[in-house]
């Protein structure tokens, strides 16, 4: 989707409505307060200043403080603007997905002032001196946008350096079997606290998680995802199947709402996209051999559309390999599924298929896929989705899955 820049005030009404949204009070603190501006071509904005720097963002961006409202989730489907640091039990959806600009602002020690981008995940990252502050500023199709955000606080966007992507490979591995398991499990937008963890351990029948370890098309923010959780996670039993949500078929696909990123070169964004996943994965500890999930939502099947999706989901798989690792995809089963299966002679195949089906049924067997197909231990069926469960006093909303997957050795 294309997104405008800066929103254009066309009648004198809407212009009102602009000035009196930009005015409204964002209460004391360090978010400070806003001021109007109007620039040179007439587009609206406002200033938000924390911890001693100024961002000069469009109007209709929401301004989230979350000091005051720390279960708020941060996520990047949408336009607004977040400072400081999450609390422990954001109120996310179970599933959100797309990509469009937005900004993060947290505290942190800086020696200086840095900006680097990461062109695969569409994501800038800054650093800044005085107080001390960390920048995170995704984009979509409106990349300009985010440049003049971060150069209206004297961040260097023009010298940008390439991102890498993902951090350094963490010590902190666990083995391949990590994303292995039999039985049931959930997925949900934003890796759950350690103590909604240790919570869910004690009091729930899921002992696999579903993680969100990157992607274009990411849209939570995953502040609690480190090789650290991985690892303590992995200690107490859990076990992983880890979730990329890289472009999409259409900007429109499932609960995109045009949002996302979409597939318009396969080969290379598959390889791509094999290779930030690698990386991504690599940096929380997942150890080759470890199964990584591409996330292509549903889509109309056919014309343009199957080719496309094939290419994207056979490089990815062909690239993961050649990395060490195995390729999963999770789709629709009136979708990505039958592509697949009609197309098995032809197409590059997953080592294994996460099918979504919201019937209820806890099993790994369906109509849509041949017994001979992922019969070994190769398949995790999304059976329920969209649902709020609470375990030992913590509330999470989620999406049910049944596990039949194996170490593929």
């Amino acid at each position: 989707m294309s997104v405008p820049r800066f929103p254009r005030s066309s009648r004198p009404a809407r212009r009102a409505l602009a000035a009196l949204a930009v005015c409204a009070a964002l209460g004391a603190g360090s978010a400070g307060s806003p001021a109007a501006a109007r620039t040179a071509s007439g587009d609206v904005t406002r200033t938000v200043a924390y911890r001693g720097h100024t961002f000069t963002v469009p109007a209709d961006w929401q301004v989230v403080d979350l000091g005051k409202d720390p279960t708020a989730c941060v996520r990047f489907d949408r336009h607004a603007v977040y400072l400081g640091d999450p609390g422990e039990r954001q109120d996310c959806p179970a599933r959100a997905t797309g990509r469009t600009e937005a900004l993060w602002v947290q505290p942190a020690a800086a020696t200086r002032a840095s900006v680097t981008e990461d062109r695969t995940s569409r994501v800038f990252r800054a650093t800044a001196t005085s107080e001390g502050i960390a920048v995170t500023a995704p984009y979509g199709e409106d990349r300009a946008t985010i440049q003049r955000v971060l150069d209206s606080a004297g961040l260097p966007v023009a010298a940008a350096r390439a991102g890498q992507p993902g951090e350094a490979p963490s010590a902190l591995t666990v083995p391949a079997g990590a994303t292995a398991y039999r039985g049931r499990g959930f997925d949900t937008c934003t890796a759950p606290s350690r103590t909604a963890m240790n919570a869910w351990k004690s009091g729930s029948p899921y002992r696999a998680v579903g993680i969100y370890i990157g992607g274009v098309n990411r849209a939570c923010a995953q502040a609690g995802l480190t090789s650290e959780w991985v690892r303590t996670q992995y200690a107490n039993g859990w076990r992983f199947f880890p979730l990329y949500v890289g472009p999409q078929p259409t900007s429109g696909a499932g609960s995109c709402r045009n949002r996302c990123v979409s597939i318009t070169d396969p080969v290379p964004q598959g390889r791509a996209a094999a290779e930030d996943a690698v990386a991504q994965a690599a940096a929380l500890g997942l150890d080759r051999g470890s199964v990584l999930y591409n996330d292509l939502e549903q889509y109309t099947r056919g014309g343009a559309l199957t080719p496309r999706v094939l290419g994207y989901l056979g490089a990815w798989t062909e690239r993961l390999h050649e990395l060490g690792y195995r390729s999963g995809a999770y789709g629709g089963v009136s979708s990505l599924v039958p592509d697949l299966v009609d197309n098995a002679g032809k197409a590059t195949l997953p080592d294994v298929i996460h099918f979504a089906h919201w019937n209820g049924e806890a099993a790994t067997d369906h109509p849509s896929l041949p017994a001979t197909m992922w019969a070994d231990q190769q398949r995790i069926h999304q059976y329920a989705g969209d649902r709020t469960e609470t375990y030992g006093g913590v509330t999470i909303n989620i999406d049910r899955d049944q596990l039949d997957v194996g170490t593929g050795t």
